[in-house]
């Protein structure tokens, strides 16, 4: 059985739908971050980056997205979330995964979490203002280079649909123009209507 610790409105979406979609059996348990529980000695046992997701597996504890979603689909393959039987392809599914980890969502912290990057107030604002400009230009690369098809890697749904969609709930609040991304938002609709992705945001509210 795996256990997925997670906060409602974090990346740790992605896991969560990942485990859905693939059919696992899993538990979750939530962290509260507005009580500090990420920082508790408890929590800091699992994982001591002080973060989610976390997945506690059989062979020990993940930490990570792009390494939960390629454990999930490689775990589950019936699922068919990854082109497992591909070695370039599946490389792809990483590379745009990894992507959407270290520059979309780092773009992103530095809306809340500028105490990571700076300690004066003035820096902080000055983070604040650039994020519908470092974000949105996120958002627009994935727009127009990377959406091959209906799905992120063309016909074929997989863990990167899923990563992409987590990332997109955060486009309104980080001011991105809708209107330039057409695709990532009509991605998000589509996305929405899955069965799986309905359960884990009723479960997540």
């Amino acid at each position: 059985m795996l256990k997925l610790y997670y906060t409602p409105g974090t990346c740790a979406l992605a896991s969560h739908i990942a485990l859905e979609e693939s059919g696992a059996p899993y538990t979750i348990e939530r962290i509260d971050f507005k009580t500090n529980q990420q920082n508790s000695p408890d929590y800091l046992k699992v994982n001591p980056k002080g973060r989610v997701p976390a997945l506690v597996t059989d062979h020990g504890v993940l930490t990570e997205t792009p390494a939960l979603l390629a454990f999930i689909a490689q775990s589950f393959p019936k699922a068919k979330l990854a082109p497992l039987d591909d070695i370039f392809a599946f490389a792809q599914v990483q590379a745009f995964n990894s992507y959407l980890c270290s520059t979309l969502h780092v773009a992103h912290a530095h809306k809340m979490r500028g105490y990571r990057w700076a300690a004066e107030e003035s820096s902080f604002a000055d983070m604040k203002r650039m994020i519908p400009k470092t974000v949105g230009a996120s958002f627009a690369l994935v727009e127009r280079d990377m959406l091959r098809g209906p799905w992120v890697m063309g016909e074929a749904y997989t863990i990167c649909d899923i990563y992409l969609f987590t990332m997109a709930q955060w486009l309104e609040g980080d001011g991105v123009d809708l209107a330039a991304v057409p695709k990532v938002v009509d991605h998000r609709k589509r996305m929405a209507e899955r069965p799986a992705v309905k359960k884990v945001l009723e479960a997540e509210a």
